[in-house]
């Protein structure tokens, strides 16, 4: 199975916080492939965010983040990302935790599904 596809649309989707997320931390999802977990959502950070208390983040799936607008800072690396910024990456890549000062919005797609030959 693949995610529902679909024609240019508006997202009806309400803005959720993800479990276990930060406050101030919201997804609203935009396409998700029940069977696999692949998805696509926008993330936001309203400003002030930090995710401090949870600690650097490592997971099992690709992780691909354009950032659409604001900043995000990588607390671990002491680096700022901002508008127009990508990141790419691979299961287990630890990454985080972060601080918005003015707010992030970002497009995080997911991918859950290893292609053959791949190293999860």
């Amino acid at each position: 199975m693949s995610r529902p596809q679909s024609e240019f649309h508006r997202s009806e989707a309400p803005w959720r916080r993800p479990a276990g997320a930060a406050a101030g931390v919201w997804e609203q999802e935009l396409a998700v492939d029940p069977v696999s977990g692949d998805s696509t959502v926008l993330q936001r950070y309203e400003p002030g965010t930090d995710t401090s208390a949870q600690g650097a983040v490592r997971h099992d799936y690709f992780e691909e983040v354009y950032i659409i607008e604001g900043d995000l800072t990588d607390l671990r690396l002491g680096e700022t990302f901002t508008a127009g910024m990508y990141a790419y990456r691979h299961p287990d890549m630890e990454h985080g935790p972060w601080r918005s000062a003015e707010g992030v919005r970002m497009l995080v797609i997911s991918t859950h599904t290893v292609a053959v030959g791949a190293r999860p």
